[in-house]
């Protein structure tokens, strides 16, 4: 669906995103990890032809993104970080106006609005003004913007940032069905819990490089293992515990107040621990979170 070939863009002399290949298969969700300033927006704007690239090729179904942009956008749906929906119109005018820039005929246009309100849960909401709504109405009805040119791609940069549980998981749903029906997905996320539940693939970028790349379940087990064990101790006593855990295949990582343990089997490690008696431990599966803290880092990155 989308190949991307030593991806490049820079602003003067800052370089966003660093010579990056990636392929995207039709009908799976690709997922981009990353904290704030990894490149992630900046990539998914050149897929959809909004950022010129500097150097480097990305194609959509075989069109070039910086040539063919007409084309591309024609079967392209993007969910916006930013809700950009116009406030003086009611929900059903929104949908309506953003219709017409793809020459749908009205008739078809009505019936397309009324079923994506429905799809979204919006249709009690259809006339109401954009600042009567909630922030996950708003969200769910730039899903359902997304959709009317009934797009074979979908681009959803942090599609439920300040959302919350209830609407987060609404949306998921929404997502994971226009998957199963065969719309390939995009997806910028910086909550680990979206992506495990929504990509099939991803990559991991930092400071415009990919690092890693895999479905969520192999990176887990690659780069962590099954489970995680965190013990919060003085650090001058690191060097101790860690050589009376040197029998168990377990890396370790000290961060802040806490030591970290990434175990094939936290089990074993535990019935260890136990004899030293010690206050503080928690035993957890490991998850996406800690690959990307691995990856990027722990501290914040402004």
């Amino acid at each position: 669906m989308i190949v991307a070939k030593n991806l490049t863009k820079k602003y003067g002399d800052f370089t966003a995103v660093d010579g990056i290949s990636f392929e995207i298969n039709e009908g799976e969700c690709f997922g981009f990890l990353g904290p704030n300033g990894a490149g992630k927006t900046t990539t998914i704007r050149m897929i959809q032809c909004v950022s010129p690239i500097t150097s480097g090729t990305i194609t959509v179904m075989g069109k070039k993104s910086h040539i063919d942009n007409r084309e591309i956008k024609l079967i392209s749906g993007v969910i916006p970080q930013e809700i950009n929906l116009d406030p003086d119109l009611t929900v059903y005018e929104n949908l309506m106006v953003f219709a017409k820039f793809f020459d749908i005929p009205h008739a078809d246009m009505k019936k397309r609005v009324d079923e994506l309100l429905n799809f979204v849960e919006l249709e009690s909401k259809r006339n109401n003004k954009i600042d009567e709504l909630s922030t996950g109405m708003k969200r769910r009805l730039l899903v359902a913007r997304s959709l009317l040119n009934q797009p074979k791609l979908i681009i959803a940069d942090e599609p439920t940032t300040g959302l919350d549980p209830q609407a987060r998981h609404l949306i998921w749903e929404r997502l994971r069905s226009l998957k199963n029906l065969g719309t390939t997905l995009i997806l910028t996320t910086q909550y680990m819990e979206e992506a495990e539940q929504l990509c099939d693939r991803l990559v991991i970028m930092y400071q415009g490089h990919i690092l890693k790349e895999g479905s969520p379940r192999q990176l887990v087990a690659d780069e962590i293992g099954r489970e995680v064990v965190e013990i919060r101790i003085a650090k001058e006593e690191d060097e101790k515990l860690i050589a009376e855990m040197s029998d168990f295949s377990c890396g370790h990582e000290r961060v802040g107040d806490t030591l970290y343990f990434y175990c094939r089997d936290g089990h074993e490690l535990m019935k260890k621990i136990v004899d030293f008696n010690l206050s503080n431990v928690l035993n957890r599966p490991a998850t996406l979170e800690d690959v990307f803290l691995k990856l990027t880092g722990r501290s914040l990155i402004e």
